[in-house]
Parts: structure tokens; sequence; C-alpha cells
């Protein structure tokens, strides 16, 4: 149906009012983008039957990826790219007089990710398959997503992200697959033949469907399989609760991504959310596992199960469950498959999100469970008894059950072979600092991954004018292998070549000033600076530094009418958890300064700030290839590497940022001349916290510029927020400025200035720019995944 215009375009009509009941003229956007996806699915379904045969006939490992988000967007156009077909497509759609554009605008953004853990995801799988890898997600079909994101007033309101409004067309329920997940009641156990038997009894169970979705690779006839598992009342409904409420409880399970943790009920249903994840998921695994192989000794060698950050932590015990009381295998030989099965990457060092669950919440959730989990802590804590004795304190820092909790991240490195950072410095401070105890105890399991992205949505796909001008000047082999971008850096200086890269910008930059325009109302000089600060709204991210910044400048141009900066668009983009009334009390100075600078004659022709409600991939599809600065200003030590870095850097933005995370690895590619670098470093900040010496009192009374805008903040200077920013200026000053914005403050400023003297030499500007996208190819997730192959998985 793919094979020429043509074709395609017989197949597509009949297709439609096959699929509708609609002729062509009446249907629909919504009509045609359904039926070409279908046309899609069915297209790739013999390749992922095929691929599935292959992989369970032949003696392939396979790698399963068990994650609490899978960040997908949207998949129309990127299927249409990984199968080659999109100029076919396009062109027969043109006859038609639909734009494929359109139809993409008529497929929701799947809303199964928050951020950066959800879009790694998404992109490793898009690699595995690209690789011709057997290489599955297991996630959770999460029916309104995170939430959809409203500004009102300047505040942000959650509303239920109907994503499933109109179906899923990639999806394909299987409900002969259900998995039952128990949960609550009681342990019995009784002694045969020398062994204890274990039996869960009395528990409130819910029911684990299946919805696969195909993952295309590029240029490849591997399609490997997304398993999101939906929640869903079991037969065996429990009898002494009202069946209603049963599965109201139920169905909250795959509702929303990451409930509410505040209040005990938030943190039970969280916790449901990870066991349901890990006992579908598991069950499903080892069921394909047994189809096709005799000895479940030999498991590791067969399958690899990877665990992404801590919420898959239950994997261990439930895997340990499953081999010792239903197939019957002792513990130690339980253990070593377990250990040699599942491997672990950290994603954060903030203490916050390094999880940990009260044993009274977690023991009677989960009984059989937690009674394995205690049993890793005992055993363990004999080890480290024989290596440590006496040494109290480190073996209590190190236990995975202490002081009334359950510590998921010990769970996680002590049941797993391998334990990997997401950036060369990420991985050094584990090491060296906040898992240090465990390196020292384990020094072979810790290893560095530095992140990488799929550069067929990011830069084929987002930006198909920026791919034709590099396919003209390089040929196409970089497709395959990016590293062979490199052969961009002689023309990083070519005047017909950087005539093109900046026109292509300017493009660019113009169709977001439109989407600007429509969606927010505010005129944008595409001539100006794109300042870009896209991504999760967290203190330690530091957009509230960005936005300081913006209000220094107005104040100078208050009092200075000989100032007049060089023109600067401000865009941010981000959500701010429910619960976070700091994040959200930034949306809305955002918003408070947005409404001042945009609105004064003085400056609202230099300085322009638009915030974009409810950020998402197709969003940041659109802001990226336009963005002149990526904004990456994280405290030192805190952000593990990002991957937006990577993504603006792959499209021609120079990196604003401190030396954090891939940010590191990114100056030392392109070296500093194509990079703006400030702030402290990782050793000083971890210095300041580990010895004290930093007062934010002294740089508030020391630096007017910082006293003024703070003063701004609580003085009535925005007259429609009076009282809300008590709460920011109070992080900043009464509780220390924990993320040290204002001892970085003053190198932020003069890195902003020399932006902008920068960017007014456009020929050196577009040399920088060029040299980016000639470095960028390192940080593709093909190399990551290849790299995780090797190391470990074992592929």
């Amino acid at each position: 149906m793919f094979r020429d215009k043509n074709a395609f375009k017989t197949a597509f009509l009949q297709r439609l009012e096959q699929s509708s009941g609609l002729s062509f003229e009446q249907s629909t956007k919504q009509h045609q983008y359904q039926t070409l996806g279908m046309m899609v699915r069915e297209y790739v379904s013999t390749n992922w039957i095929a691929s599935n045969e292959h992989t369970r006939k032949g003696d392939h490992k396979e790698v399963y990826y068990l994650s609490i988000e899978f960040l997908l967007g949207r998949l129309l156009v990127s299927s249409l790219v990984n199968l080659g077909v999109k100029e076919i497509v396009e062109e027969g759609l043109a006859d038609l007089d639909i734009s494929l554009s359109d139809l993409e605008e008529a497929e929701a953004d799947a809303g199964l990710g928050n951020g950066g853990l959800g879009r790694l995801a998404a992109c490793f799988l898009d690699s595995m398959a690209s690789l011709s890898m057997a290489g599955h997600g297991h996630g959770i079909r999460y029916k309104h997503g995170l939430f959809e994101q409203k500004i009102i007033d300047g505040y942000q309101v959650e509303l239920p992200e109907q994503w499933l409004r109109n179906g899923n067309v990639w999806e394909v329920r299987k409900p002969d697959l259900a998995v039952e997940v128990p949960y609550w009641g009681s342990v019995s156990w009784t002694e045969e033949k020398g062994r204890m038997i274990f039996k869960h009894e009395n528990a409130e169970t819910i029911l684990a469907v299946p919805f696969d979705m195909p993952v295309i690779g590029y240029d490849t006839d591997r399609v490997n399989t997304l398993r999101l598992w939906g929640a869903e009342p079991s037969k065996n409904f429990p009898s002494h609760k009202d069946f209603m409420q049963y599965k109201r409880d139920t169905e909250q399970v795959s509702e929303f991504l990451y409930p509410n943790d505040m209040s005990d009920e938030g943190k039970i249903l969280r916790l449901k959310q990870q066991y349901f994840l890990v006992r579908a998921s598991l069950a499903s695994i080892l069921r394909d596992y047994k189809e096709n192989h005799c000895d479940l000794y030999e498991l590791h060698e067969h399958i690899a199960i990877h665990i992404n950050d801590t919420h898959p932590a239950l994997a261990i015990p439930e895997l340990m469950r499953i081999l010792m009381d239903d197939e019957g295998m002792r513990w130690e030989e339980a253990w070593s498959i377990v250990t040699e099965t599942i491997s672990y990457t950290n994603h954060t060092i903030l203490s916050e999100a390094l999880e940990k669950w009260s044993v009274d919440l977690f023991r009677p959730l989960f009984p059989r469970i937690y009674q394995i989990i205690e049993e890793i802590n005992r055993r363990f804590c004999e080890e480290l008894w024989e290596a440590y004795p006496g040494d109290w304190d480190r073996i209590e820092s190190m236990a995975v059950i202490a002081h009334g909790f359950v510590k998921m991240a010990h769970l996680s490195i002590v049941g797993s072979h391998s334990v990997n950072g997401v950036a060369r410095l990420h991985t050094e401070i584990l090491k060296m600092r906040e898992m240090k105890n465990f390196h020292e105890f384990y020094p072979h399991r810790f290893n560095n991954k530095t992140n990488g992205i799929t550069h067929r949505r990011w830069l084929l796909q987002a930006n198909p004018e920026l791919t034709s001008a590099i396919n003209d000047a390089i040929g196409t082999d970089w497709i395959k292998d990016t590293q062979k971008l490199d052969a961009l850096i002689p023309f990083a200086e070519d005047a017909s070549f950087q005539k093109k890269i900046d026109q292509i910008k300017y493009d660019k930059k113009v169709a977001l000033a439109d989407i600007i325009k429509d969606r927010n109302g505010i005129t944008v000089n595409p001539d100006s600076i794109f300042d870009v600060q896209i991504k999760r709204l967290h203190a330690y991210k530091r957009q509230l530094l960005n936005i300081l910044h913006v209000m220094h400048l107005y104040n100078r141009m208050k009092e200075d009418s000989s100032f007049k900066p060089y023109p600067q668009t401000f865009i941010f983009g981000a959500k701010a958890a429910p619960g976070y009334e700091y994040a959200k009390k930034v949306i809305k100075l955002i918003h408070s300064v947005a409404n001042l600078v945009n609105n004064d004659p003085l400056s609202k022709d230099y300085l322009t700030v638009v915030f974009l409600e409810n950020y998402r991939v197709s969003l940041a599809e659109k802001i990226i290839p336009a963005t002149n600065i990526s904004e990456q200003i994280s405290t030192a030590s805190k952000e593990a590497s990002g991957t937006g870095n990577m993504k603006f850097m792959m499209n021609g933005a120079l990196t604003l940022g401190t030396l954090d995370g891939a940010n590191v690895e990114i100056g030392e590619l392109t070296g500093p001349e194509h990079i703006f670098i400030f702030g402290l470093t990782a050793q000083e900040v971890m210095r300041y916290e580990k010895h004290g010496g930093y007062h934010s009192y002294d740089y508030y009374h020391g630096d007017p510029r910082i006293k003024k805008v703070i003063d701004q903040l609580t003085s009535g200077f925005f007259p429609d927020s009076y009282y809300d920013f008590d709460m920011i200026s109070d992080s900043l000053l009464m509780e220390n400025d924990q993320y040290f914005l204002l001892k970085d403050f003053d190198a932020y400023v003069t890195a902003q200035q020399d932006i902008t003297a920068a960017y007014q030499k456009r020929k050196e500007w577009l040399t920088s720019s060029i040299h980016n996208i000639a470095r960028s190819g390192f940080f593709s997730s093909d190399r990551t995944i290849k790299q995780y192959a090797e190391d470990i998985w074992k592929l």
C-alpha cells in the first residue's frame, strides 16, 4: 500500500470509507488521521509478528526495559520516517488536498511521561528497534497521563489529560494475556520436604490488561513492542467491598502518572502503581520465556531486565518471589539469577527523589514482598558486618530497611549486577559521594552511560530543512552513524553553508513566532535572540534565575534611559507538579514579569517573555529548531544529565549552562569557544554543602541588583501578585538559597552579556552553531544503547 503514491491513495481512500462509513468528502481530519494510523500499524504487523517469531525461535537475548514513564509524543510522522515512506504519503495526501502536518495535529501526544526520564525511555526504544535489537518496553497506560496544564491569570491549573479521547490507533488490547495483581491480605506458610511454602491469602486483586504498541525501527524490518498495562476490575472482586468503590480504586491505578503523594492515600496509590507494573511485566516476561526455554536457571542468559530509576525496583523481590514460591528454587539459586538478570539506571542524586517508603504503609500492602525484602536486608547486612565488623554507622547507612523505611535505591543497587549513571559527572558524584559506601563495596558494579537522544525524531522529523542541508553538504551516511556528523566541521566557516543554516533558523523562528501569536497573543520579533528554557519546573533547574535576570534587565532600562539591550525573547515551557507550590509560584512570577515587560512601551521592543502552556513533546519539536540559546542552568551537581541540552545542540543552538550533567561533555566536544559556561562548579557546590560558608544575605546586601529584584518580589511591584512571591523571597533569604542562585547571579548576567555581544557577530555565531551540530553526533541514543548492550545487557 506504500509502494508508490498512487497505490497509497487507492488504499487510503478505500480504507477511509471502510473504517469511517463516510465518503472522503464527508470525512474529518480525525477520520483521516485514524485511517492513516491504522494503515501504518497494519503495514508493520507482518514484521512485528516476524520479529517476535525470529527472537523466540533463535537464541537471541531479549531486553525488557521497565519504566514508569514513556514520553512517546506523536507517532504518526516518526513511523513514516522510520519506514521510509514519508515522502510517498506526503505526496499522495497532497494530491487529495490533505496536509500531512494537519493530520499530525489531529494526533494527541501520548500522555505517559513528565520529562527527561520518560523521553529517554522513548528514545531508547527507538534506538533498540533501529539497531535491530530485541528490546521491549513495559509501562503503564495512564488514562489521563500527567495532567493538561492551563494557565489562568498566570496561575497553573491542572486538568485531566484527554489523550485517549479518540482512542489510540497504535495499540492492540490483549485481554487474554491479562495478569492478576494482588494487594493487602496475609501470608501463610507450611513446610514440605524441608522447604517452606508461602501462600498469599485474602488478597484484593485487580487485573492488569496489556495494550501492545509497535516500536518501529529506522530502515530495518525489526519491530519491537511497548506493552502498556491498564488496570481493570478482576472477576474475583473482594466480597467485603462495595463493587463501585472497588472499581474506582482499581481504575485509579492506571489513571494518572505520579498521583499526589502528600497524603498516605497518595503514597499507597504510588506504591500500587509500582507493583502493578512489575507484577504484570514479570508475569508476562516469564510466561513468554517458558514457552521457548525449559531451564529457568538460564534465565539471565536469555533475558535482561532493566529498571529505569527506582520506580520498578520491586522487580527484584517480585522475581525472587516467582523463582522461590512458584518455581521452587532455593534462596541462593534465585538470588544469583535475579542479580544477573536485573540492571539499574540511577537518574538523580536529589534525596527527595531517592524513593523511600514507610514500612507501616509498605508491609500491609505487599505482605509477601515485604518478607522477601526483609530477608534481602538481613543477608546484606550480614555481608556488610563481615566486611566492616563493628562499623554500625556504615551498615545502617547502607541497609535496605532502616529507621522504618524501605529504601528503593539501596534495594536497586543490592539486587542488580549493574548500576549506571547517565553522565560522566553524575556517575562520579554517585561513586565518590552519594553512593560512596556502595561503590566501595561493589566497585565493579558502577559504570557510566551518558544519555542520548534519537536524532530520527529530534533532527530528521523535527527539522527536515536542516536535515536536507546536512545531506547536501556531507551525504546521508550520518543518519546511520551520527558520529559522521563530524564531517560538517569544515563547513563551519563556509559562507554559503552559513547562509543556508541562518535562513533555516530564521524560518523556524518565524514559524514559532506564529505559534506564539496564535496561542499567547504576543507578537515576537524573529530577529531577536530566542533564549529558551523548556523543562520540568523544579527549584534546582533554576527557572527563577532566568526570570530574575529579566527583571534586572528591565530595571536597568528604567534606571538608565540610554541602556537599550539587544532584543531578546525569553521562552519558557514547564509543568509544576500539582503539589509543588514553590514551582507554581515561579510560573506565576514568569507571567507577572511577562505582563510587565511585554506591555511597557519602554521595554516591549527589547524584552519579550513568553510562557507556552502545556509543554509536551509535540511543542518541543516546534520550539527546539527555532532556538538560539539553550538554557541549561541547573545548580552544578544537581542535574544527572539532561537530554534537552542535546536536542538543542543538534539543532544548532548554543548552550548557556553550568558545568553540570552532560553540559560538561558538550563543552568538551564543542570547545569552550562554542558554549557559554558560568557559575559554581559541582565541586564548589558540594564543598559549600558539606562545610558551609555560604550566606545568601551577603549577596543580598552586597549587590544592589540582587537586592532590588528580591525586594520587588514582596514590595507590591507586581500589583496583581502582592503576596504571591513571599515563598520565593524566603527561599532565597530565610532558607539561605539552597540552589545558589544569588551566588551565580553575577556570573549569569555576565554570560548573558557575552551572548548578546557574540550574537551580533553573525559569522562567528554561525560558526559556533555549525560546530554544535557537527559535534552532537556523540549524543545519539544509538551510541548509548550500543554501550548498554555491550557492557550491561551482554547482547
